[in-house]
């Protein structure tokens, strides 16, 4: 019998890892990259013995496949997707090939804003009891960790480009944090598929499965009213009582799944700031949807120390605070970001604008802001929209510049934050490289 031919595109972390999943489940695997694939990948694939290319793409090569499994960062529109669609040859994203090979708990993490936090969050807290991998759009790749660690439990956290090429991918626990728009220029710019695309994560879902979701969030309430599903809801609300799911009293989370209550202290959470009481909730539902001891909950989401490029304290140099929020990449995160500056701050903006609106910015702009470093290839819209707002408004395209205007500015009692609120490929490989950027060039301060 022949072996099912399996091309990849996109030879970066889940690409490689669908590579070496592929060939142990008998696939004639095939990898190519437009782009240049990374010497460390190289040296997997050649060790593996598994055919692949670089800057190139030969289409003879590629539309013989019967399946397709295509980066994220590859949108439907280009010239050979839509020819391989044509065909009707099959296109998957690695959670959807990964997925079928195991019969571990998946539980699938996504939404605008706030999934990496969650998704880091709730690994910690199961990871004290169960055997429990951490993958998806985060850490190593799913797939290589199906073949090769085998975990009874997946936490994935989801970008929505990976959900757009989904079939069966069945998720027993799907969070869905915030919807706000973001990556518009992948969905024709409108938000309403965007949305959709979000709500794929239940979509193949059950009655016997779990969707837990901020009832704040008046896009996702409104979706779910028009668009029911047909899993068990569990949301979470800082403002509503909430019988089956999570809410805010006081300052305790309460938390209600089948008339079994628990309830657990915000006082002590490392997570400062309204946004991550949210994602607190939705990894102690899911914690205790999966039998986790109340106790640990409690104690791992005191512990944990947060994730890297989001608000992450870097250094106080002058009684100046640092802050590396290189995570922030649309306008709802950089929100966040400044609703928790508690003084007068610096801020550090600007990359790749997916059609940013900036408007809801403002209030906090004309109350905290006191300068502005616009750090990007095209900084008009930025200078045109908030030049009216600051003293100062300035502009450059190399952080360590961006880093010395803002120790100039800098008094004793500031912030100095980094939230770009845009992409980062103008300037940077991406926004750990920006995140990384911008904390050497404070150490070297």
């Amino acid at each position: 019998m022949k072996k099912q031919r399996l091309v990849i595109l996109g030879g970066g972390e889940s690409g490689v890892g669908t590579a070496l999943l592929g060939k142990e489940k008998g696939f004639d695997v095939f990898v190519s990259d437009k782009g240049k694939i990374k010497e460390k990948y190289k040296e997997v694939l050649i060790h593996n013995e598994i055919e692949w290319e670089d800057e190139t793409h030969t289409e003879s090569k590629i539309i013989n496949a019967d399946l397709v499994m295509k980066s994220p960062g590859i949108p439907d529109k280009v010239a050979l997707v839509k020819q391989i669609h044509e065909k009707g040859i099959q296109v998957v994203s690695e959670i959807e090939f990964a997925a079928k090979f195991t019969k571990a708990t998946l539980v699938a993490i996504t939404g605008s804003n706030g999934k990496t936090t969650t998704a880091s969050l709730t690994h910690h807290i199961l990871e004290q009891q169960l055997n429990v991998g951490l993958a998806g759009n985060i850490g190593d790749s799913f797939a290589n960790q199906v073949l090769e660690e085998g975990f009874a439990n997946y936490v994935l956290e989801i970008s929505s480009f990976q959900l757009d090429d989904i079939v069966d991918f069945k998720p027993h626990i799907a969070v869905i944090t915030n919807i706000t728009p973001d990556h518009l220029d992948r969905y024709e710019y409108k938000f309403e598929n965007y949305i959709k695309s979000k709500f794929r994560i239940a979509e193949n879902q059950t009655k016997s499965d779990y969707l837990i979701y901020d009832a704040d969030d008046e896009v996702i309430v409104n979706h779910l009213k028009n668009n029911p599903v047909q899993s068990t809801l569990l949301p979470f609300s800082l403002t509503k009582v909430i019988e089956n799911g999570a809410y805010l009293e006081g300052d305790e989370i309460k938390i209600t799944i089948d008339n079994n209550k628990i309830i657990m202290p915000t006082k002590n959470l490392t997570l400062e700031g309204k946004h991550n009481v949210k994602n607190a909730m939705a990894a102690s539902t899911v914690a205790h949807l999966l039998k986790i001891r109340k106790q640990t909950i409690r104690e791992s989401l005191e512990n944990f120390q947060g994730v890297e490029h989001r608000l992450e304290n870097v250094l106080k140099i002058n009684k100046v605070q640092y802050i590396n929020d290189s995570k922030a990449t649309n306008v709802n995160a950089t929100y966040y970001a400044l609703e928790s500056m508690d003084a007068p701050t610096i801020w550090i903006v600007g990359g790749v604008d997916k059609g940013n609106n900036y408007s809801e910015l403002f209030s906090f702009v004309n109350e905290k802001v006191k300068a502005i470093i616009c750090l990007g290839v095209d900084n008009d819209k930025l200078m045109e929209t908030f030049g009216g707002m600051v003293d100062v408004i300035v502009e450059t395209q190399y952080m360590s510049e961006a880093v010395k205007i803002a120790y100039k500015l800098g008094e004793a009692g500031d912030n100095v934050l980094l939230s770009p609120c845009c992409a980062s490929f103008d300037l940077f490989e991406n926004y750990e490289d920006r995140g990384r950027q911008f904390k050497n060039a404070v150490r070297n301060l």
